[in-house]
């Protein structure tokens, strides 16, 4: 554990210089990335997994609370906020919210890419995209979820992940619809929610932890050391779905199964 902890801290070091090398070179690609809370900044993720090899972009929609309401009143602003990366030089495009690319199910997901992609020119996808082919690159059928959401929301993603192909086996939501009420969820207690939520359901062969405001880079070795499966999630996944829109392997190894291998 200290091993990785010091590679860690090297990265975050190595990452802060790389994004003036990744900024400053006319060669590297652009994701340009849609986020639901307004003037949100590029997540310290995407620099630890890729500080090399690709620009990150990072534009707001405003989103207030965790619900289908919630989602409803920013829908309008994909599209625009799609545009405006698009004229600040992006090459491709991702919709960094999960729940708020599956709230209305499958179907409306891709509805969502391919607004971007017709609006913009570029090659786009979404944080639920990368859920998604997550599960299906670690051989994901029947899935345990811990989320950060609330039940009805849950009962959003449950019908998503089925109309994708998963049996949910469980899910349980720490019913959050503003973080800014609750506060941060911390590290350990998160290890403990989603190994615990897995743990109840031992026919699982994989474990989802949905939501990209939740923290979870650093739980993806020691959750599957503890549970011995596969474990995707929001944001870490979103991202290895993402960079392969320009022109990345997604690799980063030290942060997991999938990304260990990705290629």
């Amino acid at each position: 554990m200290t091993i990785r902890n010091s590679r860690r801290e090297f990265l975050k070091i190595a990452a802060a210089g790389a994004v003036c090398a990744t900024a400053a070179s006319a060669a590297d690609p652009v994701l340009g990335m849609i986020f639901p809370p307004l003037n949100y900044p590029v997540p310290p993720d995407a620099k630890l997994l890729y500080p090399t090899g690709v620009t990150f972009l990072a534009e707001g929609v405003g989103l207030e609370r965790m619900t289908p309401a919630g989602y409803d009143k920013v829908i309008d602003r994909i599209v625009p906020a799609a545009e405006k990366l698009a004229k600040a030089g992006a090459n491709g495009i991702s919709l960094m919210g999960t729940s708020l690319s599956f709230y209305k199910g499958a179907a409306f997901n891709q509805h969502l890419a391919e607004m971007i992609s017709k609006a913009t020119g570029l090659k786009s996808t979404t944080m639920s995209n990368g859920i998604v082919e997550g599960l299906k690159a670690v051989n994901g059928k029947r899935v345990a979820v811990a989320t950060a959401y609330n039940e009805e929301v849950n009962g959003t993603l449950r019908r998503f992940l089925e109309e994708s192909g998963f049996e949910v086996l469980a899910i349980k939501g720490l019913g959050i619809e503003r973080f800014q009420d609750r506060g941060p969820v911390t590290h350990d207690e998160l290890l403990n929610f989603s190994a615990q939520t897995c743990e109840a359901t031992p026919k699982a062969d994989s474990l989802l932890i949905s939501c990209g405001a939740l923290k979870t880079l650093d739980l993806l070795v020691p959750l599957e050391a503890r549970l011995k499966v596969p474990v995707i999630s929001s944001t870490p996944h979103a991202l290895w779905n993402a960079v392969r829109l320009v022109g990345l392997s997604g690799r980063a190894p030290g942060f997991g199964s999938l990304l260990d291998r990705a290629v």
